[in-house]
């Protein structure tokens, strides 16, 4: 498990990333165009990143093996969920904070494309549990 002070150089690097495709193509595009290219970004930063990754969720006696999927996951340590959105809803921020419960992660990036300025579309979400 990495430090808060490795998690935040990581997600610094992930803002840095998103920043550069959303300088390069702007808003207006799919959630799953802007996933491809921060990848790419991330990946020649060097980090481990994973798409599209299914987690499975227990409820009470069931598991279920495809509850959900991360858009991204950095360094099996940091979730980036996208999103093309009008703005970042109050939902989106549940739904990290249940992302990042059931997956016994402590941080999570919200990144809508969607925007004029990247740093509008940027909401960090940290854990308590």
């Amino acid at each position: 498990m990495k430090s808060e002070e490795e998690l935040n150089r990581l997600s610094s690097v992930v803002i840095g990333c998103a920043i550069e495709v959303h300088k390069v193509l702007g808003p207006g595009l799919l959630e799953s165009a802007y996933q491809q290219c921060l990848a790419w970004e991330l990946r020649r930063q060097g980090l481990s990143v994973k798409e599209q990754v299914p987690v499975p969720i227990r409820y009470k006696e069931l598991e279920v093996s495809n509850a959900y999927r991360l858009d991204i996951l950095i360094e099996d340590e940091l979730i980036v969920e996208l999103k093309a959105a009008d703005k970042i809803e109050p939902v989106h921020i549940a739904q990290m904070l249940t992302y990042l419960k059931v997956s016994g992660l402590r941080l999570g990036l919200l990144l809508n494309f969607n925007v004029e300025v990247m740093k509008k579309g940027i909401k960090r979400v940290v854990s308590n549990f």
